[in-house]
């Protein structure tokens, strides 16, 4: 898919397809409402955790990882380490926590955060071994350092495993434009999608490099698995029953557009999605000399969105993920995202190339800050006015 090819005759190509569990797709009307899980301090994430059913982790931006177990919120925080996190600017703080596939046996655990100097920090803590509602904070590890100098926005923010390696989606480090060009800069680790495997490698290292990420003995990085990314804050891996699993990532705009990419994983390997040279569908022109469009992309070899939005509609993406609740049948198979200044909570089917039957779900919610997802297929959306909710039947 190229970024030649007009938005108009994408959405003209596209066909409505089954969800990838071989199920058809849900309508999308109706059929939801939130249902109220508790009250939080600025909570930016929800994440269950592999064999404990029974707890949810509701992350606040100041630094602490608090429990709701059966419905109630522990006194007790799971984690706390707000002496550790910058988070004076609303785009900084404990932004994520993500459990691998053999938590229960390993215990280890990871969160995203921004230090107090204001780089991108991924740590590795440990849980305790008789209480799973507790974590052991003087167990930290460092697992990766992203210098992130001169502004406080744009930090990224989201850790997803696939399989045992984790994803990492960080921003290109602030200001208009990316004007020290790091999304499309293979040396730097801003902008990017990053993929390793957070365990200590055999030579001490503090983490691994998977052998197939696209630039393992080539120029650049790595850690990178795609690039070009402005701030992907929020992002989710669709895991397919038949054929390749499936990334989406919702990409924060600058001026124009807001963009959801969808790629298959194996596309996604070396991609670039095209930051700064085009914003949405269209090239990007800030209209400063201090972060000109230098040429250096080149349009044929980016890869397109599958939706945009205008900023007539909204100012900031905040991606979801592909409905599997199965009590959920009206949005079953359909992606769910929500803009921070409109509230809406909205769906589509996602398809290559253009989303198909973009449509409200009938509910709001104000600014919010990201949507979560339980092993077992349960979905959270967070409020930064204090709030988290379940997505339940209508």
């Amino acid at each position: 898919m190229r970024r030649a090819l007009l938005a108009a005759v994408l959405a003209l190509l596209a066909i409505p397809a089954s969800a990838a569990a071989g199920q058809p797709a849900g309508s999308g009307i109706g059929g939801v409402r939130l249902n109220k899980i508790g009250e939080f301090s600025d909570p930016v994430f929800t994440a269950g955790a592999p064999a404990y059913p029974k707890l949810l982790f509701v992350v606040e931006r100041a630094g602490v990882i608090r429990v709701v177990r059966s419905g109630s919120t522990l006194r007790r925080p799971f984690l706390n380490i707000s002496g550790m996190v910058e988070s004076g600017f609303i785009e900084r703080g404990l932004l994520s926590v993500a459990f691998p596939p053999d938590y229960r046996s390993s215990r280890r655990f990871y969160v995203y955060y921004t230090d107090l100097d204001g780089n991108i920090q991924v740590d590795e803590f440990l849980r305790s071994r008789t209480d799973p509602t507790r974590a052991l904070s003087s167990s930290r590890r460092a697992v990766l350092t992203i210098p992130h100098p001169g502004a406080p926005n744009h930090n990224g923010g989201q850790l997803v495993f696939h399989g045992d390696d984790l994803l990492i989606g960080s921003g290109d480090g602030g200001l208009s434009g990316d004007p020290g060009n790091n999304s499309q800069s293979l040396d730097s680790l801003l902008g990017k999608m990053l993929r390793i495997d957070p365990r200590i490698s055999k030579s001490g290292r503090p983490y691994r490099v998977p052998r197939t990420n696209p630039f393992v003995g080539l120029p650049g990085r790595d850690e990178i698995f795609s690039y070009g990314l402005r701030n992907p804050f929020r992002f989710s891996i669709e895991q397919v029953r038949k054929g390749p699993d499936r990334i989406l990532i919702a990409d924060v705009g600058q001026n124009r557009y807001e963009e959801i990419d969808y790629e298959t994983f194996p596309a996604s390997r070396g991609a670039n999605f095209g930051w700064d040279a085009f914003e949405g569908f269209e090239p990007y022109d800030c209209g400063d000399p201090v972060c000109p469009n230098d040429g250096t992309v080149d349009p044929g070899g980016t890869l397109s969105p599958i939706l945009a939005y205008s900023h007539a509609e909204g100012c900031s993406v905040t991606g979801g993920y592909v409905v599997r609740d199965p009590s959920l049948a009206t949005l079953r198979g359909r992606y769910i995202y929500a803009d921070f200044c409109r509230g809406e909570l909205r769906s589509f089917i996602p398809k290559l190339p253009s989303a198909v039957d973009d449509r409200a779900l009938g509910v709001d919610v104000a600014h919010v800050s990201s949507f979560g997802e339980a092993p077992d297929g349960r979905l959270y959306v967070c409020s930064l006015d204090g709030v988290v909710y379940r997505l339940v039947r209508g």
